[in-house]
């Protein structure tokens, strides 16, 4: 056995680590974005907001993404030399992996939005905001009963 697969449950626990920062972080931008919408241009909300924003971005939800992929490549592997490659053409992985990328691409609009916060551009109104807040929770959903039940794979 190699490295990653003799090491597969510390990798795996931290892969739900990574995961559970990461849609924490995705879940609560959102909400931030919220009342920012709310705040004035300029205002020393608008400048609180800007900061914990920013802060959120740069020291939970970019790690996290970027751990969260690391992780999830190093499981990737270890499957592979453990049971083989097959497992990544399973409806259940198919599903698992387009769920990452789309939690990555939202992730990237998120991060798009505090610019444009930063900026004064931001259009998305507050409701917008709020409706958009479940988004990756109801991604989550799906990639776990993909993985957890391989639902999609009967």
């Amino acid at each position: 056995m190699t490295f990653l697969a003799e090491h597969y449950d510390l990798f795996r626990g931290l892969h739900i680590i990574a995961v559970i920062a990461w849609m924490a972080g995705m879940l609560y931008l959102p909400r931030l974005y919220v009342y920012h919408t709310r705040a004035t241009r300029g205002s020393e909300m608008d400048a609180t907001f800007q900061e914990m924003e920013v802060k959120l971005l740069r020291i939970i939800i970019n790690p996290a993404m970027i751990a969260t992929w690391l992780f999830g490549l190093c499981l990737i592997a270890a499957d592979g030399q453990i049971r083989g490659w097959g497992f990544l053409g399973q409806p259940w992985m198919l599903t698992k992996l387009v769920g990452v990328v789309f939690l990555s691409g939202w992730h990237g609009f998120l991060a798009g939005a505090r610019k444009k916060f930063a900026a004064g551009t931001q259009v998305r109104s507050e409701k917008f905001w709020r409706m958009s807040n479940e988004l990756p929770f109801l991604a989550a959903v799906v990639m776990v009963l993909a993985v957890t039940t391989e639902f999609f794979s009967r």
